[in-house]
C-alpha cells in the first residue's frame, strides 16, 4: 500500500518510532515505512468507524487477552463492512487438483547409525572418531549382518540399544549433513565413507524407503477451504483500505522521514 505514504494523516516521528519495532525489517527505512503504513491504515479504519458509528463488544486475542479498543472497533468495522464468500467443495476440489504436489506425504526411510561422539572443536578427538568410522566401515562391508552388534558396542546413541535403529525419519526430523547423506542412499547401502556432523562421526545404513502419497481430498478438504478462505478475506480487506484511502479528501500529509 505505498500509496498510504501520500494519503496519511500527521503522524507524530515518536508514534512511528514506537511503531517500527513490531515490524522488523532488512533496513531501518523499510521499518519505518511499514510502521507508518500501519498506523495510517488503522488511522483510515478507525475515522470510518467514527463516521459508522462502529462500535465494539470486548474481543479477545488468539492468547486470550482482551483486544485494545481501538483494534476491537477495527476489527467489530471489519466485520460489518467486510463480507467474503466461504470456499464451497468445487472451489476446494479445483484448488486440490492444480496444486497436488502440495498435499503429498513426504518421503520417509528408515535409517540406522553408529555414533563416535565428539566435538568439532577438539580436532584431536575428531580426527580418533573418523578412524574409528573408518574402521567400523571396513568391518561392516566383509560383515555386513554384524551392523546390530557393532551399534551395541560401539555406538554413543541411544539408539544402541535397538542395534543402531533410528526407525523411520523425514526431511527436517534430523542434522542437514545427516539428512543428505540419507536421501542419497539406496534401500539396504551402508554409506562407504564415515558421515561427520555436529554430534560426531556417524557410520550409516540406510533400511527401507517409503515414497510419500499424494493425500486424498478428504483429508486436506477443510485446510484448504481455510486457506482459501483467509486470502479472499485478505484481498477483501486491503480492497477496503484502498477505498478508503483513495476516498479520504483530508489525509494528504507526507509521513515524517526517519531521524538520521
Amino acid at each position: 500500500m505505498n500509496s498510504l505514504a501520500a494519503h496519511c494523516r500527521s503522524i507524530p516521528a515518536e508514534a512511528i518510532a514506537a511503531e517500527a519495532q513490531n515490524h522488523p525489517s532488512k533496513t531501518p527505512e523499510s521499518a519505518w515505512t511499514a510502521a507508518a503504513e500501519a498506523l495510517a491504515v488503522k488511522a483510515l479504519l478507525l475515522a470510518e468507524a467514527d463516521r459508522l458509528g462502529v462500535t465494539a463488544r470486548p474481543i479477545k486475542d488468539a492468547a486470550g487477552r482482551d483486544l485494545a479498543p481501538d483494534d476491537a472497533r477495527i476489527e467489530a468495522l471489519i466485520e460489518q463492512e467486510v463480507v467474503t464468500p466461504k470456499a464451497d467443495e468445487p472451489t476446494c476440489r479445483r484448488y486440490y487438483q492444480r496444486h497436488l504436489e502440495r498435499f503429498k506425504s513426504p518421503d520417509l526411510v528408515e535409517a540406522s547409525h553408529i555414533l563416535f561422539a565428539a566435538p568439532k572443536t577438539d580436532s584431536s578427538r575428531y580426527r580418533q572418531a573418523i578412524t574409528q568410522a573408518k574402521e567400523t566401515i571396513a568391518e561392516l562391508s566383509e560383515h555386513p549382518e554384524r551392523f546390530a552388534e557393532l551399534a551395541a558396542k560401539r555406538s554413543a546413541c541411544p539408539s544402541r540399544d535397538q542395534g543402531g535403529n533410528l526407525g523411520q525419519l523425514g526431511p527436517g526430523q534430523t542434522v542437514s549433513e545427516f539428512e543428505d547423506v540419507l536421501f542419497e542412499l539406496e534401500p539396504g547401502q551402508l554409506c562407504p565413507v564415515p558421515v561427520e556432523s555436529r554430534y560426531g562421526v556417524h557410520v550409516v545404513k540406510l533400511g527401507r524407503r517409503i515414497t510419500g502419497k499424494t493425500l486424498p481430498f478428504e483429508a486436506v478438504r477443510d485446510k484448504i477451504a481455510a486457506y482459501l478462505e483467509e486470502a479472499s478475506w485478505r484481498r477483501a480487506v486491503a480492497q477496503y483500505v484502498s477505498i478508503l484511502a483513495s476516498s479520504d479528501p483530508g489525509a494528504s500529509e507526507q509521513v515524517p522521514s526517519p531521524s538520521p
